[in-house]
């Protein structure tokens, strides 16, 4: 049966939540002014080493807390009163993430993958299978998006396209071939690839969300090319 992703195209996708100088990507209050202005919301997350699964895009602290440690080598309680960015405001869980969201809007969570494929996604199921919003899991990592057609087929699922060091004849090839055994029911990719033959190929078929827009003018360019558009500094395309 046909899934249905019409709830991908409510509204603008706020990345990371909406997040500026004062309030971090992937906090608690950048999810709750999106959910105020009713944008779907895009996540990252990772698996700690103790099981837990915390809501943060980067694999290192570095950037956002200053400390060179890798999350996957990280427990819960190490994390948890670490304040991101020089904020108040800390790593949360991801069932935190998802009482505060509520179903409210829906979700995009892209599954970070610095650990061997099966191990986050038994994880995240565990939680995903209760929760009764609309919500749909991506990931670079074919392999991962494969899991999920395997073991969750039920879920709605994406295929995140990188261009980054292959050239383009390994680029397609490779695309090809991952589509062909993830069966992905939507491809997520740079908005400057619009004009690539595999995108606008794909695009015929299933729908194409691209990443990341940071201003009104690209915005407008592009927001026809595309099924949505994933948004930074949403508050300044009004």
């Amino acid at each position: 049966m046909k899934k249905d992703l019409s709830f991908l195209k409510q509204n603008v996708i706020a990345h990371r939540g909406l997040h500026n100088l004062e309030i971090p990507e992937n906090s608690i209050k950048a999810f709750e002014k999106a959910i105020d202005k009713n944008y779907i919301i895009e996540l990252d997350v990772h698996l700690l080493k103790d099981g837990n699964i915390v809501v943060f895009h980067d694999d290192n602290l570095k950037r956002m807390a200053e400390i060179n440690k890798n999350l996957k080598d990280c427990t819960y309680n190490e994390l948890k009163d670490i304040k991101i960015l020089n904020t108040q405001y800390t790593i949360p869980k991801l069932e935190s993430v998802l009482k505060i969201i509520d179903g409210r809007v829906p979700i995009i969570i892209e599954l970070k993958y610095d650990r061997m494929v099966g191990k986050l996604e038994k994880e995240i199921v565990k939680i995903l299978d209760n929760y009764k919003g609309r919500f749909c899991i991506k990931s670079f990592s074919p392999l991962s998006i494969i899991w999920f057609r395997i073991n969750r087929p039920n879920y709605v699922r994406g295929l995140l396209i990188s261009s980054r060091n292959r050239t383009l004849k390994e680029r397609i090839v490779k695309s090809n071939l991952m589509l062909t055994l993830s069966k992905p029911d939507f491809i997520s990719c740079n908005y400057k690839l619009f004009n690539s033959k595999l995108i606008n190929k794909y695009k015929k078929k299933i729908p194409i969300i691209a990443w990341t827009i940071k201003n009104k003018l690209n915005y407008l360019k592009y927001k026809d090319c595309f099924y949505n558009l994933i948004c930074e500094n949403i508050d300044s395309f009004e």
